[in-house]
């Protein structure tokens, strides 16, 4: 076993913040050899359970959860910051060019390294993922994934219509390839499969109905879409599906409504929208600097909560500005203020930070398993420096409670916060290449 002794940043199971000044985590295997935390908490009650136990101190810092991204496109690494009038012609002009070359499987496994890189350097342990339409981009992501032993999600995008050469895909071909796909990387060793419409514009009845059938047969997969992000979009789908009675409505008549349901944005919604996503299980990934870069709108925190359905917060790269989680929790805060189109609200700083780990793994399906250091959740954690920067030392040093300390590192704080990502050293599986990934300035930890 190993064992941490800093501040220590944790939630009970109702979403509540744990934070002890002067905290122990203590990580070790479990029967079947992941690392897991095995005890934390303040250091007068847990070093007297572990005799002999030789702690690694580090002064100053803070011991988080891993953050997750519930919504993310790992191609669209290198076009985050193209400029656009809006999705649709972004989509256009930047997306689907780049998307296309991911039929290189050699560009594929180089942009997925580049991807993950990112990823571990702003503390983000887990994402559910896009890929492209092309089997080999599959590959890349979760090939690059199980070497850094990360849990990951990801899928195959299925888009057999109204879209360009170079991402269009057939209808019969694009099934059979998801499901070899979903045969070959499922729950092989921390990673798991999405399957991933598009969009329903760009889906057919048939490649729809088909991907309802798959997640029926193979339950515990994940359903990875989007939903009502943007205005024309929807006018688009009800011209498209008139029978349906809302956008949403149209994922409920293919059967692809259930637990592990990720639908990105959520934006144009109405009671009845949210009422469907709470009785089916299904959960948003809210994308709040995607959502203000592309004026698409803003989710309503409010409605969400009044009805009682699950969501957590994502990037949406390239749609969104930055892979800092730090980023998306105060653009999520920003939007939660709005109040001229939906009702307004403060959420607090330590509910935007459960939204993105312990209640993103909630929301996935996850909950005790990742995003949280309670005992038997695997051992993913960051070591944050809360004086990484002197503005941010200044305001850190000033807190008198653990909102505004949590506020002060969401308002000013970046990947230079990230002192450390640590990852869960599950062994891999026969075939899985072990790859050293430092993220970080500070001693070896694994």
């Amino acid at each position: 076993m190993k064992a941490y002794r800093a501040s220590l940043l944790r939630f009970d199971f109702d979403g509540g913040a744990l934070f002890d000044e002067d905290g122990l985590l203590v990580v070790g295997a479990d029967s079947r050899g992941r690392q897991v935390v095995v005890d934390a908490g303040p250091w007068h009650q847990v070093v007297p359970r572990h005799a002999g136990l030789d702690a690694i101190s580090l002064p100053g810092r803070i011991l988080a959860p891993g953050f997750i991204d519930m919504h993310i496109h790992f191609p669209q690494t290198d076009i985050i910051g193209a400029p656009a009038d809006g999705l649709l012609p972004w989509l256009e002009n930047y997306t689907f060019p780049a998307e296309s070359q991911f039929a290189d499987p050699a560009h594929a496994a180089q942009v997925a390294e580049v991807f993950l890189d990112e990823l571990m350097r702003n503390g983000v342990t887990t994402a559910l993922t896009f890929a492209t339409s092309h089997p080999s981009s599959v590959e890349a992501i979760f090939s690059a994934a199980q070497r850094r032993k990360l849990r990951m999600m990801a899928g195959k995008v299925l888009q057999d219509r109204h879209s360009p050469d170079g991402v269009r895909d057939e209808t019969e071909q694009s099934l059979i390839d998801t499901e070899a796909l979903i045969r070959r990387w499922h729950n092989v060793d921390r990673l798991g499969y999405a399957i991933t419409p598009r969009f329903a514009p760009t889906c057919t009845d048939e490649q729809l109905r088909g991907a309802g059938k798959l997640a029926a047969r193979y339950p515990d997969t994940w359903i990875h879409t989007h939903v009502a992000e943007n205005e024309d979009e929807v006018k688009w789908v009800m011209k498209l599906f008139p029978k349906a009675r809302s956008y949403l409505d149209v994922y409920l008549g293919f059967d692809l409504m259930r637990e592990r349901s990720i639908y990105a944005h959520c934006i144009h919604f109405d009671d009845d929208d949210r009422r469907l996503m709470r009785e089916t299980g299904a959960a948003a990934a809210v994308s709040p600097t995607s959502n203000l870069f592309l004026g698409s709108g803003f989710f309503d925190f409010e409605g969400a909560d009044r009805i009682g359905y699950r969501y957590g917060l994502a990037s949406d790269v390239g749609g969104g500005t930055s892979f800092s989680p730090f980023h998306t929790m105060l653009a999520a805060y920003y939007v939660g203020r709005e109040g001229r189109t939906k009702p307004g609200l403060s959420i607090p700083p330590s509910q935007l930070w459960w939204r993105h780990t312990a209640g993103a793994a909630r929301a996935l399906g996850l909950d005790g398993v990742i995003g949280n250091l309670q005992p038997g959740c695997e051992a993913d954690f960051l070591v944050l420096d809360p004086k990484a920067t002197p503005l941010l030392a200044r305001k850190t040093g000033r807190a008198n409670s653990l909102e505004e300390l949590l506020f002060s590192l969401i308002v000013l704080g970046d990947d230079r916060v990230i002192e450390r990502t640590v990852i869960s050293q599950a062994a891999p599986s026969a075939g899985g290449v072990p790859k050293s990934t430092p993220t970080s300035r500070s001693p070896d930890f694994t």
